[in-house]
């Protein structure tokens, strides 16, 4: 049995966690970029199919073909941040299955079926993508997650020629938290959840 995180670490991940816009001048280092996936790839993927990629938009270089593909209203906090995750997934993730799936032929169920290959890809990105927020606060980061960009020029600029689709973006650092305004409101359990 595990024990209970205590309030702190639940403050620093969810309670006290917000969204970020604004940036401190402060580089977050490779190793840490390193970390935040060696924590993100443990969680559960279905079939442990894993079809996230990340690509870690840090150099100015890799900045600048980020920029257009930005809607106009995430351009600058994206450029301030000091990295970028653009979290994708790769459409032909099922032809890793016979590494990582080792207890069935998991490849077949795939291999062929369109929408259930994007389906599966989609939504297991999407949670691998929420691995690399937890993973990031929990390493003492902030995360501004986003939608808000053009996927196609993304793919064009980051994956052309792959099978790798992007996602969603997550800009990560250290947060200027004297830009933040109060927190917007939560559905309570009866208003979200039911238990039958």
């Amino acid at each position: 049995m595990h024990a209970a995180l205590d309030d702190n670490a639940l403050d620093q991940l969810f309670r006290e966690a917000r969204t970020l816009s604004q940036w401190l001048d402060r580089p977050v280092a490779p190793d840490t970029l390193q970390r935040i996936y060696e924590l993100a790839r443990m969680g559960p993927t279905s079939a442990n199919c894993q079809p996230g990629r990340l690509v870690f938009v840090v150099s100015p270089a890799a900045k600048e073909r980020l920029r257009p593909c930005l809607n106009s209203g995430n351009v600058a906090k994206t450029m301030a941040a000091p990295a970028t995750v653009i979290v994708a997934q790769d459409l032909e993730f099922y032809e890793k299955l016979p590494r990582l799936y080792l207890h069935e032929d998991a490849r077949s169920w795939f291999a062929g079926k369109e929408n259930l290959i994007r389906e599966t890809a989609f939504r297991n990105s999407t949670l691998q993508g929420a691995y690399v927020i937890l993973a990031a606060r929990a390493l003492g980061l902030d995360c501004g997650p986003m939608s808000g960009f053009k996927n196609a020029l993304v793919d064009e600029a980051f994956f052309a020629g792959s099978s790798i689709k992007s996602n969603f973006l997550i800009n990560l650092g250290y947060g200027d938290a004297s830009s933040l305004h109060p927190r917007n409101p939560r559905l309570t359990f009866e208003e979200a959840c039911r238990i039958d």
